[in-house]
């Protein structure tokens, strides 16, 4: 917060990095199973400026962060609307690319930062639309970004099966004869767990103020990902794997 206030007492722009999480359940979320309408796009395509956030009860812990973006959503935007603040929101969907993870042990040390915790992703310049919204601010000032590929929608099962069928590819290896298991999200996160059902996100703000339309198809993103990082770590982690272990 500390950040949004220096910001605002000093004429500074700020860039907001929020999540896609902040809209928490679709609208057909609450429609029965059988409703026509959950195939209905109005029912679950997430708008910046139209979708409501609707999270799930207190005991769900799982919305706190959520609930903690959207806090600091509103205070951007309530420094913009009251003090002038010139602000940009953007809301990731799930972005993926190659050095977007750091490994313990083979990138670096293995360290802890007591305090916080910061991930960089770092996507294809030719997909990412992070140096439109920085050299065209006039047409960036005060709005919220959807970033993300609506038709890259996949279940966890899919996105598993597919990735299992990318790394095959890439490394040569034979597919797994079964890539995947059924765990239930109680027993992996345990109580408290809660999600939303779709993320699909509305591109068309972000088309209509900077021009930018996603292009990349979800199987692209994840060969060139596993590429790189099979290149990058098959060796290392063949080493730790063969190394004896202390009794």
């Amino acid at each position: 917060m500390w950040c949004v206030k220096y910001c605002s007492e000093n004429n500074k722009r700020l860039i907001h990095f929020s999540t896609s999480e902040v809209y928490g359940k679709t609208i057909g979320s609450f429609l029965p199973k059988d409703s026509p309408l959950r195939q209905d796009p109005a029912y679950y395509v997430l708008k910046e400026d139209e979708s409501p956030c609707i999270f799930g009860s207190i005991e769900k812990q799982r919305w706190s962060y959520a609930c903690a973006k959207q806090l600091i959503e509103r205070l951007v935007y309530a420094e913009g609307a009251e003090n002038g603040l010139e602000f940009t929101i953007v809301r990731p969907f799930n972005w993926i690319g190659p050095r977007m993870d750091f490994i313990p042990g083979i990138d670096g040390p293995s360290e802890v930062f007591l305090g916080f915790w910061h991930a960089l992703a770092i996507i294809s310049s030719a997909e990412s639309p992070s140096s439109l919204w920085m050299e065209n601010p006039a047409r960036a000032n005060g709005h919220i970004f959807n970033v993300g590929n609506p038709n890259n929608e996949v279940t966890v099962r899919q996105l598993a099966e597919m990735m299992t069928q990318v790394y095959s590819k890439v490394s040569g290896e034979a597919p797994l004869e079964k890539p995947t298991i059924d765990v239930s999200s109680k027993e992996f996160y345990g109580e408290g767990y809660d999600d939303s059902d779709k993320r699909v996100p509305d591109m068309t703000i972000i088309n209509r103020q900077l021009g930018w339309n996603p292009k990349t198809s979800l199987w692209d993103l994840l060969e060139s990902t596993l590429t790189y990082q099979h290149r990058t770590y098959a060796e290392a982690i063949k080493k730790v794997i063969a190394k004896p272990v202390a009794s």
